[in-house]
C-alpha cells in the first residue's frame, strides 16, 4: 500500500505542462511522456512503439479509460515496460489529433475519443482504436490483450507491422490530395444541388440531419439562411428555422444557463452529452442571430442572447479571454450539475413550482434515468390556457423560475473548466460577439447595455488573445494558459482568429483589428498555402510529421481551409487585392467535386462558394463614427452575409483600400456601396442606403 500511495505522489513528465488534460494524467502510474523528440528518441533507443493517447478535458470516455486502466497499476507497469507512452490533448495539437484519428479511421472505419494509436518509433501508425475497456467487454478487447498483441507483433512480426504501417501511409497520403485539384470555380448550381441534398437528409419531424447521435450543424443552418437570401426560395428558410427552433427547446439546449451541450444521445434533442464547447456555442449564437436578423423573430435573438451571456459567464478567463469547456462530468457523474428531480425544482420555487414542470418537463419519474433533463414541451400560449394565466404573464414568470434555479445550481458542484484559452476558438467567439454588438445596436434599443457589453468583451478577448499568442505580425502560438504560450498555430488558428478580426473591426471601426487580420491572411498565403491549390494545416516552418496534416471537411468546427477561403473573400472586397480573391478561388476548385455530395461535411465551402458567386456588396461610409452611426446602424440591421462594411473619418489615410477615394459630399456623413469597388450614387439617409443593400 506504501508503495502504491508513493508512486501516486511522484508525478510523471506531464507535470511541466499547462493543458489541463495532460495535468490530469500527471500522477498516473503510467510514465507519460509530452508529445515531442524526447519520446520519439527514447522509443528509438529502446526499440519500442510508441503508445499514443489523444484526448481531450471535457471527455467522458478519456475519465473512464483514465480510471480504468492508466490508474490499475498492473496495466500501468506493462505498458511502461513494452512501450513509451505518450499522451496529448487534442484541442492543444489538432495536427497530430487529425493525422493519428485519420490513420485511426483508415485501419478501422471509425474513430473517435480517447483515440489510442501505436506508432513506429518515426511516428509511422500501424494499430490503433478508441477506448479500450481493462478487461473484454461488449465486443471490445481489454486494453491489457491490445497491449500484449501489438508487444507480440511488434517482437516477432515486425516485417508485417511495417508493411501496415506503409499502407497506412499510403492511405493518408492519398487523402491527403483532395483540395488540389486545379480548375475553375465551381458553377453556381453545385449550390443548388447541395441545398436540394441537405433538404433530402433533413430530419423533417425533429430539425437537423442524422439519427442518434445528434449534432447541432450550425454551418449548415446557416448555409440554409444564405440559400434563402440568395434565391428567395422559403424552404431552405423552413428547414433553418425547424433545426433552430426544434434544438432551442430541447435539453441539448441548457434551458437555465442558456449555452449548448456538445450533442444529443437521441434523435430528438433531449438527452444531451452534458460537456460544453467554446467552439459550439460560439458558432450557434452566430447563427441563431443572424436568423434573428432575417426574420425578426425575438425567439433566436434571446437564444443568442442567452448563449453569449453565458460565455462570458462561464468560460470568460481573467485576461478576458476564453476558456475551452466545461466538462461532461461533475464529480465523476455525467450531467450531475444539469439535472433535476421534482423535489429539487419545488423547494426552489414553492407555488412557481407547478408552471415550470409543466412547462420543462418536470416529472415523478424523468426522462432519463430517474431525473429530468430540462426541455421546453409547452409553449406559453398552451400555459396560459393551461393556469388561466395571460402569455404575457406566464413568459415573466418562468423568466424569474429560470433565474431563480440558475442560481441555485450555481451553489451545486460544477463540472471542471478546461482555462486554456486557444486562438481559433476564441476568434470564433469573437466574431460572434462583434455581430451581435452590431445587430443589437442596429434594431433593438432595449438591448443597447448588451451590445456595448458585448462589443467591449470582444475587443478584450482579441487584445488578450493577441497579446498571449501573437509571437510576430502573421504568426501565432495556439494555446495560452499559465502565462505560458504553448504549440504552434495551425491553420485554423490564424483563420478563425482572422475572421473574428474583421467582425471587430466592422463593429468598432478600429482599424487595428483590420490590421492584424490582413496580417494573419498574409501569413496563411505565405506559409500554408499550397502551390497546387487549397491549403495546408500546418505551417511550411513547422514541426515535419510522417505525412503533413491537411483536412478539408468542415467537423464540429470550420476547417481551416474554409474558414481561410471565407476571409480572403471579404479582405479581397475590403482591399480590391486580387491575390486573395485568386487564392480563394483555387482553394474552392479543389473542392467542387464534394460540395454537393457531402454537404454537412463541406458546409462552410458551401457558404463560402455562395459569397464567391453572388458577389460581396463594399459599404463605405465617410464620416466619425458617432456622427455616422445612423448609416452604420442601417447596414448593419438585417442579415448581410455578402456585404462588408468599412467605416473613417479620415478616408485618405485609411488602411482599408476602400475607404480611400471617397469623401464626405457637402460635409456630411456619406454612405457607398459599391462592388469591385465601382460605387452607386453616394447617399447621406439611412433609409436610402438600406435600400440599396436590399438582396445583400
Amino acid at each position: 500500500m506504501a508503495d502504491r500511495e508513493q508512486s501516486r505522489a511522484r508525478a510523471n513528465r506531464l507535470a511541466g505542462e499547462t493543458s489541463p488534460y495532460l495535468l490530469a494524467h500527471a500522477h498516473n502510474p503510467v510514465d507519460w511522456y509530452p508529445w515531442g523528440p524526447e519520446a520519439l528518441a527514447r522509443a528509438a533507443e529502446l526499440d519500442r512503439p510508441v503508445f499514443l493517447s489523444i484526448g481531450y478535458a471535457a471527455c467522458h470516455w478519456c475519465h473512464v479509460m483514465e480510471r480504468e486502466s492508466f490508474e490499475d497499476d498492473a496495466l500501468a507497469a506493462y505498458l511502461n515496460a513494452h512501450f513509451v507512452p505518450v499522451k496529448v490533448d487534442r484541442e492543444e495539437r489538432p495536427d497530430l489529433d487529425a493525422l493519428y484519428m485519420s490513420a485511426v479511421q483508415a485501419m478501422t472505419g471509425q474513430g473517435g475519443w480517447p483515440l489510442s494509436v501505436f506508432l513506429a518509433p518515426d511516428g509511422r501508425p500501424f494499430f490503433g482504436g478508441t477506448y479500450f475497456p481493462p478487461a473484454p467487454r461488449h465486443g471490445l478487447p481489454g486494453f491489457g490483450q491490445v497491449l500484449a498483441g501489438v508487444h507480440e507483433a511488434w517482437q516477432v512480426r515486425r516485417g508485417a507491422v511495417a508493411e501496415t504501417a506503409e499502407a497506412v501511409l499510403a492511405r493518408l497520403r492519398e487523402s491527403r490530395a483532395i483540395g488540389r485539384a486545379a480548375g475553375a470555380l465551381p458553377p453556381a448550381e453545385v449550390l443548388a444541388s447541395a441545398s436540394a441534398a441537405l433538404d433530402a437528409g433533413f430530419d423533417e419531424a425533429n430539425g437537423g440531419w442524422g439519427q442518434a447521435p445528434k449534432f447541432p450543424q450550425p454551418m449548415a443552418i446557416e448555409f440554409a439562411l444564405r440559400r434563402h437570401v440568395a434565391t428567395g426560395d422559403p424552404r431552405p428558410l423552413e428547414i433553418a428555422r425547424r433545426s433552430l427552433d426544434r434544438m432551442a427547446d430541447g435539453g441539448v439546449r441548457d434551458q437555465l444557463g442558456g449555452g449548448f451541450h456538445r450533442y444529443a444521445t437521441d434523435a430528438r434533442w433531449l438527452v444531451p452529452h452534458f460537456e460544453q464547447m467554446l467552439y459550439d456555442n460560439a458558432q450557434l449564437a452566430r447563427v441563431y442571430l443572424h436568423a434573428w436578423q432575417l426574420t425578426r423573430e425575438p425567439r433566436y435573438r434571446d437564444v443568442a442572447v442567452g448563449v453569449l451571456d453565458f460565455l462570458l459567464r462561464d468560460l470568460r478567463t481573467p485576461g478576458g479571454g476564453f476558456a475551452a469547456s466545461l466538462d461532461a462530468d461533475t464529480d465523476g457523474v455525467e450531467g450531475g450539475t444539469f439535472t433535476w428531480m421534482p423535489g429539487e425544482v419545488r423547494e426552489v420555487l414553492g407555488e412557481a413550482s407547478p408552471l415550470f414542470e409543466a412547462a420543462y418537463g418536470v416529472t415523478e419519474e424523468g426522462n432519463w434515468e430517474g431525473v429530468t433533463v430540462l426541455s421546453r414541451v409547452r409553449s406559453d400560449r398552451e400555459l396560459a390556457d393551461r393556469f388561466g394565466l395571460g402569455a404575457a404573464e406566464v413568459g415573466q414568470r418562468l423568466a424569474g423560475a429560470r433565474a431563480e434555479l440558475l442560481a441555485a445550481r450555481s451553489r451545486r458542484p460544477q463540472p471542471a473548466r478546461d482555462d486554456k484559452v486557444l486562438a481559433a476558438w476564441n476568434g470564433l467567439a469573437i466574431g460572434a460577439l462583434a455581430d451581435a454588438s452590431r445587430a443589437l445596436d442596429a434594431a433593438a434599443p432595449e438591448f443597447a447595455d448588451r451590445a456595448l457589453v458585448y462589443r467591449e468583451s470582444a475587443a478584450a478577448a482579441a487584445a488578450d488573445v493577441l497579446a498571449g499568442l501573437r509571437v510576430a505580425p502573421g504568426r501565432l502560438r495556439r494555446s495560452w494558459k499559465d502565462g505560458r504560450a504553448t504549440a504552434e498555430g495551425v491553420l485554423e488558428d490564424s483563420a478563425d482568429l482572422a475572421d473574428g478580426l474583421l467582425a471587430l473591426y466592422e463593429a468598432t471601426a478600429d482599424e487595428r483589428w483590420f490590421t492584424e487580420a490582413a496580417a494573419l491572411a498574409g501569413g496563411i498565403l505565405a506559409r500554408f498555402a499550397d502551390p497546387a491549390g487549397g491549403f495546408h494545416d500546418t505551417a511550411a516552418d513547422a514541426e515535419g510529421l510522417v505525412v503533413r496534416p491537411r483536412e478539408v471537411q468542415d467537423n464540429a468546427t470550420p476547417s481551416g481551409s474554409s474558414m481561410a477561403t471565407s476571409i480572403l473573400l471579404r479582405l479581397a472586397a475590403l482591399t480590391g487585392e486580387p491575390r486573395y480573391r485568386a487564392a480563394a478561388e483555387r482553394a474552392l476548385a479543389g473542392v467542387g467535386p464534394y460540395l454537393e455530395r457531402y454537404p454537412t461535411a463541406f458546409a462552410n465551402w458551401l457558404c463560402a462558394l455562395e459569397a464567391a458567386h453572388q458577389g460581396i456588396a463594399e459599404v463605405a461610409i465617410v464620416g466619425d463614427p458617432q456622427a455616422a452611426r445612423p448609416l452604420v446602424r442601417a447596414a448593419s440591421r438585417t442579415y448581410g452575409p455578402f456585404r462588408v462594411l468599412a467605416v473613417s473619418p479620415a478616408p485618405a489615410s485609411s488602411a482599408v483600400a476602400l475607404m480611400r477615394d471617397r469623401f464626405a459630399l457637402r460635409g456630411r456623413p456619406t454612405a457607398f456601396v459599391c462592388r469591385d469597388f465601382a460605387c452607386r450614387q453616394p447617399v447621406h439617409e439611412p433609409e436610402a442606403l438600406e435600400a440599396l443593400l436590399v438582396g445583400t
